[in-house]
């Protein structure tokens, strides 16, 4: 069989895990989630990839309801070799839950998969909508101002060996920059640089003052931002902006009721 198809989607999905452990111990922006999801009694991971995050919640023994939402089928294959959470194979827009989660959370920088306005618009209500009154949502998104797309060419190779012992190169590579909104290649390939599998994304940019309108137009406030994952404050060197937004309450809509 030739290498480029025997690099399926599921081969994709267990090397994405294998270069992006979850390690609250390690990375502090995975602690600053693991923090947040083992603290609310339920939880919607939006764009929950392999569901690593929720995984590692349910063996620290998180007991309520952990949902995990995301349109890749091969990476949600992953995700459920954990039975006892909930896995939804959809888009954030496609959300349907009403009031039901304390917390929602978009890891690893998902919210920039959200490029169109139409999209934004769509996805910011459906998880509203899931949310209980009060609920928050918490997620980051790459600062535009340290131009992070720059750094994404074929001179930034990683190398690594994956579960089969197959030795791999990755690398990224950018296409265009359009407005706020960047398309780039992730290239997959052997180690002596035949390739195995390109794949495109495009990814928003948001500043500040555009995501928070975003946000108010969807019925959120601003809870806390950070430009760091130690919680500093958003400056001129921020490379992040890690935002916890709160559910409001819209005119006209009734408040919750009391829980008895």
């Amino acid at each position: 069989m030739d290498d480029a198809v025997a690099f399926l989607d599921a081969d994709a999905a267990a090397l994405y895990d294998l270069v992006n452990p979850w390690d609250p111990a390690r990375w502090p922006g995975d602690g600053f989630y693991d923090e947040l999801v083992m603290a609310a009694g339920s939880v919607l991971d939006v764009g929950c990839g392999t569901g690593a995050m929720l995984h590692l919640a349910r063996e620290h023994g998180h007991s309520g309801r952990l949902v995990g939402l995301d349109p890749d089928r091969a990476a949600l294959g992953r995700a459920r070799r954990r039975a006892d959470i909930e896995w939804v194979e959809g888009t954030a827009a496609s959300a349907r839950w009403d009031a039901v989660f304390d917390l929602a959370t978009m890891t690893s920088h998902a919210f920039q998969c959200l490029v169109t306005d139409a999209e934004l618009r769509a996805s910011l209500a459906a998880v509203r909508a899931a949310l209980r009154g009060g609920g928050r949502f918490a997620f980051e998104t790459r600062h535009p101002q340290a131009r992070a797309w720059e750094h994404w060419n074929p001179s930034h190779v990683f190398d690594i060996v994956d579960a089969t012992g197959r030795n791999l190169r990755l690398w990224h590579e950018t296409e265009s920059v359009v407005g706020d909104v960047v398309t780039f290649t992730g290239t997959t390939a052997a180690a002596d640089g035949t390739v195995l599998r390109t794949d495109r994304t495009s990814l928003r940019f948001l500043d500040e003052a555009t995501l928070d309108g975003f946000l108010a137009e969807a019925g959120f406030t601003i809870e806390a931002r950070y430009g760091a994952w130690d919680g500093g404050p958003v400056t001129a060197a921020s490379r992040e902006i890690i935002t916890i937004a709160r559910r409001r309450r819209l005119g006209g809509e009734r408040p919750p009721r009391r829980r008895t």
